[in-house]
């Protein structure tokens, strides 16, 4: 089993005798040692990175079935998300199995099962149909799938595995808005030469920003391993930040991204949901009779994060202008998929509407963190503001603050030229006004940091959000200079 950071607390106990003992004895010291375990990444024990667990998306699979509040299961109730699986196989609830104190991930030959009538499509595949391959071959093969019901942003992700010994993957990966993250991709027994083998290890990444064309890959790792990933149970791991990728095997890293090497194709900039399923790669072969049933199986899926004194630290994204916003309690749409930028209940974008659009937009390759910021357009000698101020507005309800005394900061960019002189944050319900100003006294051409103070008496009301603008009083009649606004902070003083 994984080793365990050990935390032991010294109670100390002082009371006097109450019988047959002499005033002369005085107190008497009595030492109570209660050690309390928690798990930590097997690749830091010791928690040098100050990991905190997310015991909200961490699963040690106890008990008899599956944890429905943390996790969606492929085909329960006859819900599917985005899709029913890599055909011919397809996802059945009854393949998610929790026992052992493991979660079974079982593929299976089921003649009889009632396969969906549709077809999948699959890159360079074409389209096979659920329970045939091709439309010839019966393949009536079901699989499982499950995935997080909710999303997290920046961390360490691991789960303790074995695959199956067939032709049919086991795989750990995460997608978010325009994102997916292959943690790795197994397969226990593949039949034909390909990108995976028994003794093998596939980490990649995905850019599912529109056009979402294949291919979407910015990266990939292949490890050879020393073992066969179907023989035993392995430590898989993936720490990732806000400009890293660190992959892991069993404490040891493998493999170090950066964005300084993969520049804006660095896309892992979103909050990401974790999957665990199984897959048919045709590529790779088709999994044999003979050889099924057989389980992907899972000791724990555990994801750490590190403490922050940032409020806005779980929408960083959002207020880095990377992508929308979520309101979880809503729900995620069944449809959603991750190169969609239209809003819903449960994802939302900042809306630059009417006049505000032709000097306020996202700038993607422009940022201080991520890839994107919001950039103020300026505008030439033959030109003026035409609006009395441009706004970006987030949605209401996505701002959440107690009462008290904060510091709101943003990162800058000015260009060379007569700057507009004050940026302004309005928040919403109750309504405030925050001044970043005099900003014609600054640094030109590179990110700095403006900063506010704000006292609130009461809390955010439902309505509560956060509006930028740049008004007209405070930019020059023409010429006005572009700038770029990015990482909005908020912290309780």
């Amino acid at each position: 089993m994984i080793q365990l950071i050990r935390y032991t607390f010294i109670i100390i106990f002082g009371f006097a005798s109450l019988i047959n003992v002499s005033c002369a004895q005085g107190k008497t010291e009595k030492t109570i040692q209660t050690e309390i375990t928690t798990p930590m990444p097997f690749s830091d024990q010791k928690n040098e990175g100050g990991w905190v667990l997310n015991e909200n998306l961490s699963d040690e699979f106890k008990g008899t079935e599956i944890d429905t509040v943390k996790w969606f299961v492929q085909g329960l109730n006859d819900h599917y998300y985005i899709w029913k699986g890599r055909a011919p196989a397809q996802f059945v609830p009854h393949n998610v199995i929790v026992e052992d104190d493991k979660l079974k991930l079982r593929t299976a030959w089921e003649p009889d099962y009632e396969f969906v009538d549709e077809f999948y499509g699959d890159g360079n595949m074409g389209a096979s149909k659920y329970g045939i391959f091709k439309n010839e071959q019966s393949m009536p093969v079901t699989t499982a799938g499950v995935l997080t019901n909710k999303r997290f942003l920046y961390g360490y992700m691991e789960v303790k595995s074995k695959v199956g010994n067939a032709a049919i993957t086991g795989a750990f990966w995460a997608i978010g808005h325009e994102q997916e993250l292959d943690v790795y991709e197994l397969m226990g027994n593949p039949k034909n030469k390909g990108n995976i083998r028994a003794d093998s290890y596939l980490a990649t990444a995905h850019d599912w920003s529109p056009p979402a064309q294949r291919p979407t890959k910015i990266f990939n790792h292949n490890e050879n391993l020393d073992f066969r990933t179907a023989d035993d149970f392995h430590v898989y791991g993936a720490e990732w930040g806000v400009d890293y990728l660190k992959l892991f095997i069993d404490g040891k890293m493998i493999r170090h991204f950066t964005q300084d090497e993969l520049g804006t194709s660095f896309v892992l900039n979103n909050p990401m949901e974790v999957w665990l399923d199984s897959e048919i790669f045709y590529w790779l072969g088709l999994p044999h009779k003979e050889e099924l049933p057989v389980d992907f199986e899972i000791e724990y899926m555990r994801v750490w994060q590190k403490p922050t004194d940032n409020l806005l630290a779980e929408d960083a994204a959002f207020y880095g202008f990377e992508g929308p916003i979520l309101f979880e309690e809503n729900g995620r749409p069944l449809t959603l998929l991750p190169e969609s930028s239209v809003p819903d209940d449960y994802q939302k974008f900042w809306t630059i509407d009417g006049g505000s659009e032709k000097y306020l937009s996202i700038a993607y390759g422009d940022y201080y963190k991520g890839v994107n910021s919001l950039e103020f357009s300026g505008f030439s000698k033959t030109e003026s503001l035409e609006v009395e101020k441009a706004v970006a507005m987030a949605p209401e309800g996505s701002l959440k603050l107690a009462a008290g005394n904060f510091t709101i900061s943003a990162k800058v960019w000015l260009d060379q030229g007569v700057i507009a002189d004050k940026i302004y944050v309005v928040l919403q319900d109750p309504e405030l006004e925050v001044i970043f100003a005099n900003l014609r006294k600054l640094p030109r051409r590179e990110w700095i940091t403006v900063e506010s103070t704000i006292s609130r008496t009461v809390a955010s009301g439902e309505k509560d959000a956060m509006a930028i603008e740049i008004r007209k009083k405070d930019v020059p009649k023409t010429r006005a200079a572009k700038l770029y606004i990015d990482d909005i902070i908020i912290k309780k003083n």
